[in-house]
């Protein structure tokens, strides 16, 4: 097991830039074998030391960098039908992938009984056009794709991590712990992350007194003070999915010399072969994770997800390598 000096902890903790918190490099076992086969193998992985935001990206930040580059983000923009071959026509307007309780489910493999696209949804309107933002400057904003996350980690002089950095961060000194916080998922009977409790889809009980998306400060900090790491929204990396895991472990090693290491061409959906769409690694987990359906609210966990993609539970944080201008 990775064991961080406590005195170091402190320093990362405090020494922030701008919302970053130091991460000091290590060597720590990545993914797990006991979980989803695209977490396996697990294996050892180096990373350097790099700073990262302690919370996602929040509605206030995201605001900051609207208004001073006129950012229009994929949700607002409507999709170019060469790029959907076979779209329906009512995809092919702006809007974004939104979550509603189905009162009936038949199948859980059939995720379209409760992720619908909703024209008019995007990060200011994130339950369609009739909703807002107001009020949740420090929830996490959602319904941003790949390009959008980039986008704002240029303007911020950031970047976005890769899956190797997220994974260590998330796991804040605690190698090989099942969660973030270490191997119980509700310690003492107290929330950790912003997660499904009860039978998804249709039942949550908001135990941890929230339905939908959370601020970004309301649960408890790991071992390196970062917020949120797990659950309340899926975050972007900026690493190609790959559900071969030798693969991965054999590119891991190039970090950071090569932080977006992995195929494009192995990232495509074999479900879709006509649409090739490449997809980009999320880690964390969001508050649609359930024990009953998803149990991705772990470090090791990942998802594929397209990078024209934007949905009401994906936002992002970022990272960067070296200090940043003064």
């Amino acid at each position: 097991m990775l064991r961080v000096d406590k005195e170091q902890c402190v320093r990362s903790s405090d020494d922030r830039a701008g919302g970053l918190v130091w991460i000091p490099g290590g060597t720590f076992r990545m993914g797990s074998d006991r979980h989803y086969p695209e977490e396996a193998p697990s294996r050892q992985v180096a990373v350097d030391g790099f700073w990262i935001d302690r919370t996602p990206v929040t509605n206030r930040q995201f605001s900051q960098f609207v208004l001073a580059t006129g950012h229009v983000t994929t949700a607002e923009a409507p999709p170019d039908p060469k790029e959907y071959p076979g779209a329906l026509p009512h995809m092919l307007h702006a809007g974004s992938l939104v979550f509603m309780r189905p009162r009936s489910t038949f199948d859980l493999c059939d995720r379209s009984q409760w992720w619908f696209f909703l024209e008019g949804a995007d990060w200011r309107h994130p339950y369609g056009p009739k909703t807002s933002i107001h009020g949740l400057d420090d929830y996490p904003v959602v319904h941003v794709s790949f390009s959008d996350a980039i986008a704002y980690a240029k303007w911020a002089g950031k970047d976005l991590p890769t899956e190797a950095e997220w994974e260590f961060a998330a796991r804040g000194g605690l190698d090989g712990a099942e969660f973030a916080w270490g191997d119980v998922f509700m310690p003492d009977g107290l929330s950790m992350a912003n997660t499904w409790q009860g039978d998804f889809p249709r039942h949550k009980h908001n135990e941890d007194g929230y339905e939908h998306t959370s601020p970004v400060t309301a649960f408890p900090p790991n071992g390196y003070g970062l917020q949120d790491m797990i659950g309340n929204v899926w975050e972007w990396t900026c690493d190609w999915y790959s559900p071969n895991r030798e693969t991965d472990a054999a590119k891991a090693c190039c970090i950071p010399q090569n932080p977006r290491g992995g195929n494009e061409d192995a990232s495509y959906d074999p479900r879709l072969p006509d649409i090739k769409i490449p997809r980009k690694v999320l880690k964390g987990g969001s508050h649609l994770c359930a024990p009953n359906y998803c149990r991705r609210y772990r470090p090791a966990a990942r998802h594929a997800e397209p990078v024209h993609t934007s949905a009401c539970h994906v936002g992002f944080r970022c990272v960067a390598r070296k200090p940043l201008a003064s």
